[in-house]
């Protein structure tokens, strides 16, 4: 192995207990190989800050004849569905017992404090959950310091499967009518968390003693077959130890850093600390919970690093929580890095992880987020939230839509309010981003949430000065008074919009017209269609269907009689490649424009699909229409041509016809203009 890897690996093992001071320094060991120095100075300082801390003896001597007991019949099969069927990953038996091990810590502290002082044992001890390895013996341990079960609870907790103690624990509290403060830190619901541990463990021994005064130690062992025994046990301390005896093939799951990776993803944030093998395994607080003014942007920092498997900071962050119309905690982060070529891909997963109670449920939601908001990170954390029995999959897809589109519009609302108090920053976010808002505007159904996206883009426009860019909002409001829609020009850059022979008649109107540089922003405004009650069109459709733009054939143009002679012979000249020719007003420099129905549309066609079509079935679906300037010299010129060398002039309609497809982008490869320009070029210079 090579020593950035190692050095990489070590850093990864400790990172968890280290203060700031010494995250700074792991940062900077991640990005140079060169600093093992520095990597053993910091393991001797980590060796010296570490302290030792572990409750997990072996104390415990059964005593006395044992009880046997069977499991009912349906309760067999039950465990066998659960031990092998039930979850589709072994290692989240972890996360269920340190969910159980948190509910019984949680228990203890809302009984102790509605009870009298004697009616329990060491009222004031420390609530924690030990987890000890030991890979000689293939064993698992999971000791907690919570309130313990008495005989008659543990045949009725892991006796009967599918019966939440913790859940009837909450059902007699709201019978008698008390509010129980922090009931979302009470995690199980089902009563089938604990046999998951059938499926690591040929055997599990439960040691535990109840809290209440008096009680007896008690061992409740079973290999999970339909049968288990319980007896009485000396030196058993209050709370519950499970051993897992565990299976040969699962013996990765009695090595600490294997133990470590699955706590740090499942169960970094719950509530009670964690040790394992003597040693802090949860430091990271679940900030979500927290006030949004209590956390430090240092904690962010570190949090989004930890959420995002990230190195960089978050650009903007959204602390939010509402208990309508669901109850929803979530800590979101957009990127300060610009995306990459995966993050890029709709095949990246959505970066927001579910929690319920502060245990993981998912590490990637797709159904928290739409797609296109994939590059948000973070934690959302819902007790509405339906899950399945094993809670790794979401049910009732009513409430899932809802909690999307709550979290949804509330990252809009967030995201224009930082364009309007942070303008400069939302910039540098839109020019790093902007693509996935498209996307969203693309890939969203409703037009409602198209225009609430579409409030966020930004175009650069035919009034816009100093490279500053216009919303569509801001856009409407300065409208002119007789102007109706919203224009649009696509082209590749601002100096050939303005020059373009379509953006003519709006300029002389003095109308804004938004500028499309790149292809996807012309189709995203076909998408929108409308907004604000206003139409949106491209200015070649305008141009289209304006009526007003017959020309007067005044002084300087061709007579009224010469252009529809000369409008008769280019349309025979053009024959299969235009649908229709006609007179125009609305061009001043150019003698001629093409024009389609959708002109967007016709150029995403030849972008795509234009070369898989012969040249004449193209034509027959694009139905072009040609526009002529009667004013223009050419067009003048050409009249006069037709009558003395037609086959000359037969050339220079053709390539006007041409030039007028290059100009409206619907050329499908420009390279094949050279053979006919070749030939207008040699009849020109016969003469010479």
């Amino acid at each position: 192995m090579s020593t950035s890897l190692r050095i990489l690996n070590v850093l990864k093992h400790f990172q968890p207990i280290c203060t700031n001071a010494s995250r700074a320094r792991l940062l900077n060991l991640r990005y140079h190989s060169r600093a093992t120095i520095q990597h053993s100075r910091f393991l001797s300082t980590v060796q010296t800050e570490e302290s030792y801390h572990s409750i997990i003896k072996d104390n415990e001597k059964p005593t006395g004849q044992s009880d046997k007991h069977e499991f009912q019949a349906e309760t067999r099969m039950l465990l066998d569905i659960v031990a092998r069927s039930l979850y589709s990953e072994k290692e989240v038996f972890v996360r269920e017992l340190i969910s159980n091990a948190s509910d019984s810590l949680e228990k203890f502290r809302y009984t102790t404090h509605t009870t009298a002082d004697n009616e329990y044992e060491d009222v004031g001890r420390a609530l924690e959950i030990h987890i000890g390895t030991d890979k000689q013996s293939m064993q698992l341990t999971i000791q907690d310091t919570g309130i313990g079960m008495t005989r008659e609870e543990l045949v009725s907790n892991l006796g009967t499967i599918a019966r939440s103690g913790s859940k009837q624990f909450l059902q007699e509290i709201k019978q008698k009518g008390d509010a129980v403060e922090n009931s979302s830190n009470i995690i199980g619901q089902f009563g089938v968390g604990f046999y998951s541990a059938f499926m690591v463990a040929d055997k599990v021994e439960v040691f535990t003693r109840s809290a209440k005064t008096g009680s007896p130690g008690l061992r409740w062992c079973s290999d999970g077959s339909g049968t288990y025994e319980i007896q009485d046990a000396d030196g058993v301390s209050i709370g519950t130890k499970i051993i897992l005896h565990l299976k040969t093939d699962c013996r990765e799951y009695s090595d600490e850093d294997r133990i470590k990776t699955v706590i740090k993803k499942y169960s970094n944030f719950v509530g009670s600390p964690i040790y394992l093998n003597g040693k802090k395994a949860n430091d990271i607080k679940p900030l979500w919970l927290m006030e949004p003014k209590d956390v430090t942007i240092d904690q962010h920092t570190e949090f989004y690093r930890f959420v995002g498997n990230s190195y960089d900071t978050p650009r903007f962050t959204l602390h939010y929580k509402t208990d309508v119309p669901l109850s929803i905690r979530a800590l979101l982060y957009f990127p300060e890095g610009k995306p990459g070529l995966f993050e890029l891909s709709r095949d990246m997963d959505v970066g927001v992880a579910l929690y319920t109670r502060k245990i993981l449920i998912q590490s990637k939601t797709d159904q928290l987020l739409p797609k296109w908001l994939r590059f948000v990170k973070g934690v959302v954390d819902s007790e509405d939230i339906p899950l399945n029995l094993s809670r790794e999959l979401l049910q009732n897809s009513s409430l899932i839509r809802k909690l999307r589109n709550v979290l949804t519009n509330r990252i809009l609302r967030f995201l224009h309010d930082r364009s309007v108090k942070e303008p400069e920053q939302f910039e540098k976010f839109y020019r790093d981003y902007g693509l996935f808002l498209k996307e969203g505007i693309v890939t969203t159904e409703l037009h409602s949430d198209k225009e609430e996206i579409a409030k966020l883009l930004r175009f650069d426009s035919s009034h816009c000065v100093d490279n500053k860019r216009v919303s569509l909002p801001e856009y409407c409001n300065q409208m002119k008074e007789n102007q109706k829609e919203i224009y649009y020009i696509a082209a590749p850059s601002r100096a050939l919009a303005e020059n373009s022979p379509y953006y003519a008649g709006l300029k002389k109107k003095n109308f804004e017209v938004l500028f499309c540089y790149e292809p996807y922003d012309e189709l995203v405004l076909m998408q929108l269609q409308m907004f604000l009650g206003k139409n949106i069109i491209s200015v070649e459709k305008e141009m289209r269907l304006d009526r007003n733009a017959e020309p007067d054939f005044c002084e300087g143009s061709l007579a009224k009689a010469h252009v529809d002679e000369i409008i008769s012979w280019i349309k025979a000249s053009l024959a299969g490649k235009v649908i229709s020719v006609k007179a125009t007003s609305r061009l001043e420099d150019h003698p001629c424009v093409i024009t389609v129905e959708e002109m967007g549309a016709a150029r995403h066609f030849i972008r795509t699909q234009g070369h898989q079509i012969p040249e004449e079935n193209r034509y027959a679906l694009l139905q072009p229409q040609l526009e002529i300037n009667p004013k223009h010299p050419i067009i003048k010129k050409l009249f006069d041509l037709k009558s003395s060398n037609e086959d000359l002039a037969k050339l220079i309609v053709q390539q006007l016809f041409a030039n007028a497809m290059v100009g409206a982008g619907l050329a499908d490869d420009p390279r094949t203009l050279l053979s006919t320009m070749n030939e207008l070029l040699t009849k020109v210079l016969e003469k010479h």
